[in-house]
């Protein structure tokens, strides 16, 4: 067809032939474009078949930056920054925080027609792997305080749910105080038991153990069941103390607590607590029961 005939029809527009590229623009090596600038002949033709083989011998050097001054960088990549406390931004294994604690605050009335005042609470200061762990736990009933049991441990973490505990324990009301240096575990059991285990070791001989199992059950965000379980063993008879050697007394309670705050519930509950062997016959030389049933209502607090 000889285009040159064709004569321009009115109301149209000539298109405009598109200009042809330059040659070094129209060669693609890889999907990238070679060359942005014309190129003399040959070593336009040549770049059409490089590749990596062919830029192994060049010398690279003249592209670097040279190398850096000695004192562009500290060695440890710190630029002179050090680990410093700074408030908010604390890291959470370094930061001290502190903690008291009313796990049973109760008052008690078991099968006998006796009523009694329960203690059982705990203060914590410290870091995440070292800090000061204070306990008491006592009971107050017939007028005086019957028994009344105190500790100032280290706790160790020596696992993420576990610490090693090392103090003292001090032992008040009936009879003589007794001193005690103690060694302990604390920490969360499988299926988030609490859990305590601690002997104990007085400077005249005698020896103590005492484990502890607790367990909160959420029934809903604020209705919480707590079963506890607790045993007593002793060494040697202390007959001014009232206790007998080998197993000496168990607990077994069950609260329910209702957390209007987090940091405040009250709660009902009962408690089966039994003496055994010479403590139940020290018990009962001196107008006891060996075991009662307690119901009782008290204080869950913490700070």
């Amino acid at each position: 067809m000889d285009m040159s005939s064709m004569q321009r029809m009115p109301g149209t527009q000539q298109m405009p032939m598109q200009p042809s590229q330059p040659k070094e623009m129209q060669r693609l090596d890889n999907g990238n474009m070679i060359g942005t600038r014309p190129m003399p002949d040959g070593l336009a033709e040549s770049s059409h078949g490089m590749d990596m083989n062919s830029m192994q011998g060049m010398d690279m050097s003249s592209m670097q930056g040279g190398k850096a001054p000695p004192d562009a960088r500290s060695p440890d990549y710190s630029d002179g920054y050090r680990y410093t406390d700074m408030s908010g931004m604390e890291m959470s294994d370094h930061a001290k925080e502190g903690m008291l604690l009313l796990d049973q605050f109760e008052y008690a009335h078991d099968n006998h027609g006796n009523n009694a005042v329960f203690l059982d609470g705990e203060f914590w200061y410290g870091e995440d792997f070292d800090k000061l762990w204070l306990k008491a736990e006592g009971e107050y009933t017939h007028g005086r305080l019957e028994d009344l049991r105190t500790e100032a441990l280290w706790n160790h973490a020596i696992s993420t749910y576990w610490g090693t505990q090392l103090g003292l324990r001090e032992d008040f009301g009936e009879g003589p105080n007794r001193t005690w240096a103690a060694f302990g575990v604390q920490g969360l059991a499988p299926y988030w038991f609490d859990t305590e285990g601690t002997f104990y070791l007085s400077q005249d001989g005698r020896t103590a153990a005492r484990v502890q199992f607790e367990y909160e059950e959420l029934l809903t965000q604020r209705l919480v069941l707590q079963p506890k379980f607790e045993v007593n063993l002793y060494g040697k008879d202390d007959p001014q103390r009232g206790i007998g050697s080998g197993l000496s007394d168990v607990e077994l309670g069950l609260r329910l607590r209702y957390e209007f705050k987090r940091e405040f519930a009250p709660y009902v509950g009962v408690v089966w607590r039994q003496r055994y062997g010479r403590t139940a016959d020290f018990a009962r030389a001196q107008g006891q029961h060996a075991g009662e049933l307690q119901f009782i209502a008290g204080l869950h607090v913490w700070f």
